[in-house]
C-alpha cells in the first residue's frame, strides 16, 4: 500500500471516528493539527502526498501524523510490493485491499451521497469481500433485487438513478354471486 492510500484511509477512519459519517477534508486535518497538536501542515503538502507527487514525508511530519493518528510512525511509509503483516492472513490482506478499493471509490461519488454511504458502509463492515459475493447472487435471483429494493428501500424508487418497476396493482375479488334466485327490490306480493 503506498503512502498517499494510507492517508486517505487514516482520514476516512478519523472522520468516521468524530461521529462525521464521511472522511475528513485534507483542510479540517490540517485546522484539528493545528488546533490539537499546536503545529501545523499545509493542505498542499498533505494533496502532494495523497498524489504521489510527494512520494516521502519528513521525518518531523511523520512524526506529527503518528501523534496525530495514533499509529507507529513507522506505518507512514510505502510499503514494498506485496508485504504484509506477518500474522495476518491472505484472506484479511484481500479484505483491506478491497476496503480501501471501496473507500477510494466512494471518494469518486461526493455528489451522490446515497452511494458514496454505501461504499462506505460496505467498506467498514468486516466481511466486505462475503457482503459482495452476497450481492451476486441477489442481482442474478430474478426480481430479488427488485422485491428488495420495494420493501427496504421505498424512497429509493424516486430516485434518478435507479428505476425498480412499479409492483404490481393489488386486485379485489368481490365476492360470488351465491346460488339461487335473488329476490327483486321494490314493489313486495302480499
Amino acid at each position: 500500500m503506498k503512502l498517499g492510500e494510507k492517508l486517505r484511509y487514516l482520514r476516512e477512519v478519523e472522520g468516521s471516528l468524530r461521529g462525521m459519517a464521511r472522511a475528513m477534508t485534507q483542510q479540517e486535518l490540517v485546522r484539528a493539527i493545528k488546533a490539537e497538536l499546536k503545529t501545523s501542515v499545509s493542505q498542499s503538502y498533505l494533496s502532494q502526498i495523497e498524489s504521489g507527487t510527494r512520494p516521502h514525508l519528513t521525518n518531523t511530519t511523520r512524526q506529527m501524523l503518528a501523534k496525530f493518528f495514533k499509529v507507529h510512525p513507522g506505518y507512514l511509509v510505502d510499503d514494498p510490493e506485496g508485504y504484509h503483516a506477518e500474522l495476518m492472513s491472505e484472506a484479511r490482506v484481500l479484505e483491506d485491499k478491497l476496503d480501501l478499493w471501496l473507500v477510494s471509490g466512494a471518494e469518486r461519488f461526493p455528489r451522490d451521497p446515497d452511494l458514496r454511504k454505501a461504499l462506505l458502509t460496505l467498506a467498514k463492515h468486516r466481511e466486505s469481500r462475503q457482503c459482495l459475493l452476497l450481492m451476486e447472487s441477489l442481482i442474478e435471483t430474478p426480481g430479488l433485487v427488485e422485491r428488495l429494493v420495494e420493501v427496504l428501500r421505498p424512497t429509493a424508487r424516486s430516485t434518478k438513478h435507479f428505476k425498480v418497476r412499479p409492483a404490481e396493482p393489488i386486485v379485489q375479488v368481490k365476492d360470488p354471486p351465491r346460488a339461487g334466485k335473488a329476490k327483486p327490490r321494490g314493489k313486495e306480493k302480499s
